[in-house]
């Protein structure tokens, strides 16, 4: 596909979708890179902030399929995330940058291009990711590029439905959140 990705994409089984979004190209504005590693969250998970069903925090959860999720992270960064089928979402962890480094820099306040996405907080800083983005539309943003060799392992930061590897990343990237463990 070569001009955004439709509605039909995202609206699966978030495993499915973080897996294929890895080597999907995320520009907005300008600005973006390829999605490196993302994470799944299903709506009867224990780790999914829809567990529990909608609440007005996680309504854009329950809202169309391709478009975002965004919330607040202890208070302080900014995460985006990907709305699948209904209660359902993928974490967006890390891009690798190549369109509009400098206004990532200056977002960021540093130079090192490999720090400037790596994590969610970092990417929604770099992409200018805030609560407007809330519900907002990504299909046009997002473009397949190429699928390179996937890694697989747990998920970062959670205390609940620990064992689950629903982590993805490009094997060998060293734009990643965090290594994955060897196997």
């Amino acid at each position: 596909m070569s001009e955004g990705l439709e509605a039909a994409f995202f609206d699966r089984h978030p495993v499915e979708v973080a897996r294929e979004l890895i080597g999907v190209s995320l520009i907005a504005d300008g600005v973006g890179g390829m999605i490196i590693e993302s994470e799944a969250y299903a709506h009867d998970d224990a780790a999914s902030h829809s567990f529990r069903g909608p609440t007005p925090r996680n309504a854009a959860m329950f809202g169309p399929a391709g478009t975002a999720y965004v919330y607040r992270s202890y208070g302080l960064h900014w995460c985006l995330n990907i709305v699948c089928m209904p209660g359902s979402a993928v974490l967006l962890r890390a891009l690798e940058p190549s369109h509009g480094l400098e206004t990532m820099r200056e977002r960021r306040g540093l130079e090192a291009d490999r720090l400037l996405c790596a994590g969610p907080g970092r990417l929604a800083q770099a992409l200018g990711v805030d609560m407007a983005w809330n519900g907002r539309s990504l299909h046009d943003m997002l473009t397949r590029k190429r699928r390179p060799t996937l890694v697989a392992g747990r998920r970062i930061g959670i205390s609940k439905a620990v064992d689950l590897e629903w982590r993805f990343g490009a094997a060998g990237s060293a734009y990643l959140s965090r290594a994955f463990a060897k196997a």
